[in-house]
């Protein structure tokens, strides 16, 4: 491995969390993880391990070298201990720009001076966090979107004072671990295509809040359009409920447009607990969600 990027840290053990450790072991780098609480990677670990059995997914990652990836990954709950040599930080916790700043104020106070700092947010761009860390030249959005499920291609933005060379490490990072970085020139929220999938996430939830059509159907005609397994409702159950409420909130306190603001409904679902796969119910229940039954497109149902 050439790259001078040798050591990564993942700040946050959720679905893309622990698939950007798993990628990044999978390609050589030496990786820790570090979160609050104990036995999360593993914890989600599981949870993909499952999902995707389920759903018949052929990962990026062979089932016969997951376990060890998993095993060369270092899980810890102190974060100078993940933050130790690290070559690449990148934070992927919950979309709360408060939290990310207070989380980039420490990485910036343990990290080694070498260190790039990367968000793995959904929606914010780096800008909201850089100047928490103390180095903002050292600062890059970078959003994977699923990676083991083989959707390899990843937002790459830069932030107000990103040095050229750290955005170069970033893409040649990126590209070695099997993901096309989509570079994103000048900033805009939610980057690449996060900003066209928000387009169709809005929609979709707009039209299923409102009561004008069930979600099974907005499903139906997507997965027939695209010849996806899932459509929008089933991609996020995948995401987790309670980050897709908090992105689309980022939207509306931008524009502060009450078309931007995420219908009540599913707020509704967050305060019952149903927030996806990760807690088993979401628009679906898992892990044997009706949209893998063989009826799901027959037109005779």
């Amino acid at each position: 491995m050439t790259q001078k990027i040798q050591k990564v840290a993942v700040i946050g053990t959720g679905l893309l969390g622990t698939q950007i450790a798993m990628i990044s072991a999978y390609a050589g780098y030496k990786v820790s993880v570090y979160d609050t609480v104990a036995g999360a990677f593993d914890d989600t670990y599981n949870k993909l391990y499952a999902d995707f059995k389920a759903k018949g997914i052929n990962p990026f990652i062979p089932w016969n070298l997951w376990e060890k990836c998993r095993t060369t990954i270092n899980f810890t709950t102190h974060l100078g201990d993940a933050l130790k040599d690290a070559d690449l930080v990148v934070e992927a916790i919950t979309e709360d720009v408060e939290v990310k700043r207070k989380v980039f104020k420490q990485l910036g106070e343990n990290a080694p001076t070498k260190a790039i700092f990367a968000s793995n947010s959904s929606s914010i761009p780096i800008s909201r966090m850089e100047e928490s860390s103390g180095r903002p030249e050292r600062c890059i959005n970078t959003h994977f979107y699923q990676p083991l499920a083989g959707m390899n291609i990843t937002d790459l933005m830069p932030g107000t004072k990103t040095l050229p060379d750290v955005i170069k490490e970033g893409e040649e990072w990126i590209r070695s671990v099997g993901c096309i970085p989509l570079r994103v020139k000048k900033e805009i929220l939610g980057f690449c295509f996060n900003s066209v999938w928000r387009a169709i996430k809005k929609q979709s939830l707009y039209m299923w809040g409102n009561d004008f059509v069930d979600f099974q159907d907005i499903d139906r005609a997507w997965c027939i359009f695209t010849k996806m397994k899932r459509g929008p409702f089933g991609i996020m159950d995948e995401v987790g409920l309670d980050t897709v409420y908090n992105i689309e909130m980022v939207y509306y306190n931008e524009s502060k447009d009450p078309k931007d603001k995420p219908p009540d409904a599913l707020m509704e679902k967050i305060k019952k607990g149903e927030l996806g796969i990760k807690t088993g119910k979401g628009f679906y229940t898992y892990p044997n969600p009706e949209f893998l039954q063989p009826d799901f497109l027959d037109p005779k149902k």
